[in-house]
């Protein structure tokens, strides 16, 4: 059985395809303003890959927050409920997830199904979310992949910046920055800040052994090793953290479709 998963996010859109329980190939994409050609361009990315056409997808499941405009989706779940299972999909033995994305960043319990039993997000700030990031590094014209790796190379201190609102972060960063302060010294805060932010989140639900991170911001090491310090636990992390909730709907996919396939047919 072929089903896909489609998760439009707020910087990135991505498609997995899954053939049973092996995964074919996926496309990552940057958002544009249009979501549905956003989701059309990530499962296209991902139908080339496979060598496959759209009519041998069985089903596919749409998420993150674009899913309800994703025209190709029979059906579409929360992105909460599809970085669980994908997440438990990748490393079955993880009961919390960190899923930090572009627009927002969620904690989430799970069983050993996969299934959500409690979770908690942020309030929507770009200051708990990736977005932080790009705003960071167009401010200190520094590439966004560069950020974790110099963070962890203080020169002369780590300086403090605001983990409530990235306004105030971008004020204290330029004025650091006009005093002479080391970049690397200023990157250092604004990872610490993040991770700050995030981990406020994971003590609202209660960390549990073992830990995974998924969404773009698991790439960044900087705030991957400092929510590490926090938690105490070394995160999971998958070769491509961003597949992780497309992933995800690609499984709801497939079990909504063998449910389909055991009804009985109707006389």
């Amino acid at each position: 059985m072929r089903t896909a998963g489609v998760d439009v996010g707020s910087l990135t859109g991505k498609a997995l395809i899954l053939e049973d329980n092996r995964i074919l190939a996926w496309g990552v994409v940057p958002t544009g303003p249009d979501s549905a050609e956003t989701a059309r361009e990530a499962m296209d990315m991902a139908l080339q890959k496979a060598g496959l056409g759209m009519g041998q997808i069985e089903y596919v499941v749409s998420t993150g927050y674009g899913r309800v405009v994703v025209p190709f989706a029979q059906r579409n779940v929360t992105e909460i409920s599809c970085h669980a299972k994908g997440a438990n999909w990748f490393f079955p033995s993880v009961r919390t997830i960190l899923d930090m994305g572009g627009q927002d960043c969620k904690a989430i319990r799970c069983d050993q199904t996969g299934k959500v039993v409690n979770f908690a997000m942020n309030d929507k700030c770009a200051a708990g979310a990736g977005r932080s990031m790009e705003v960071m590094a167009d401010l200190l014209n520094v590439p966004l992949a560069d950020i974790g790796q110099r963070s962890l190379h203080i020169v002369k201190g780590e300086v403090p910046v605001s983990s409530t609102c990235v306004v105030f972060a971008k004020s204290e960063v330029l004025a650091n920055v006009r005093q002479g302060v080391p970049v690397n010294d200023v990157l250092a805060g604004i990872c610490t800040a993040l991770a700050t932010r995030v981990y406020g989140l994971l003590r609202r639900v209660g960390v549990a052994p073992d830990f995974a991170i998924s969404g773009g911001i698991a790439k960044n090491i900087g705030v991957v090793s400092r929510v590490e310090q926090k938690v105490g636990l070394k995160a999971n992390i998958c070769f491509e953290p961003q597949i992780v909730g497309a992933l995800g709907a690609a499984i709801f996919a497939r079990e909504i479709a063998a449910k389909q396939q055991k009804k009985p047919a109707t006389v």
